[in-house]
């Protein structure tokens, strides 16, 4: 595979938080085949497994620009969106569903995940929780990774009750058992 950016350098294989990608060794950009962008934020970050942007099903969340990146899959140009509501733009394959980050957007993406996810459990809980459940039955993860999702915004939820209120966690540590 060729650099999106450096269309000359070949691109070398890699285990990047238990997901093999292809990242150039000039520039450091990582490309991620299909699902492998989900799957090594969920490995680097459990607690945001729940939190997954889709970045081809929900198109109206993204303004979208032309590149001249070419995918290293499919030799087309890739699509430069921004990543959800953040400012990190991020190249994308709309025929592979590649991802291609420029060094340093992988650790921006954790970050405004993390953000995002003390926004939802404090602010957007019981609609957090509503969703991850439907998702339990309707997908787009299989039942398990759903159950999974579903346990950890509930797991959040107790975590950050707890530390906002230790009243609360003294009372139940004080429980009958």
């Amino acid at each position: 595979m060729k650099c999106p950016t450096h269309q000359a350098e070949e691109m070398k294989k890699a285990m990047f938080y238990n997901t093999e990608v292809d990242y150039c060794p000039i520039c450091l950009g990582v490309w991620f085949s299909e699902d492998a962008l989900v799957q090594a934020k969920d490995e680097a970050d459990k607690t945001l497994q729940w939190l997954d942007v889709d970045l081809w099903n929900e198109a109206t969340k993204f303004q979208v620009g032309k590149t001249a990146k070419i995918c290293p899959a499919d030799f087309v140009p890739l699509y430069q969106v921004n990543y959800n509501h953040s400012d990190i733009k991020v190249d994308i394959c709309n025929f592979c569903h590649g991802v291609f980050l420029d060094r340093g957007e992988f650790k921006k993406i954790i970050n405004y995940l993390k953000k995002k996810k003390a926004d939802e459990i404090l602010h957007h809980y019981l609609r957090s929780l509503a969703q991850e459940g439907k998702e339990i039955f309707v997908g787009p993860e299989t039942f398990k990774e759903e159950v999974d999702d579903f346990m950890a915004v509930v797991k959040l939820f107790n975590d950050k009750l707890l530390v906002q209120h230790p009243a609360i966690a003294i009372f139940i540590a004080n429980l009958p058992k």
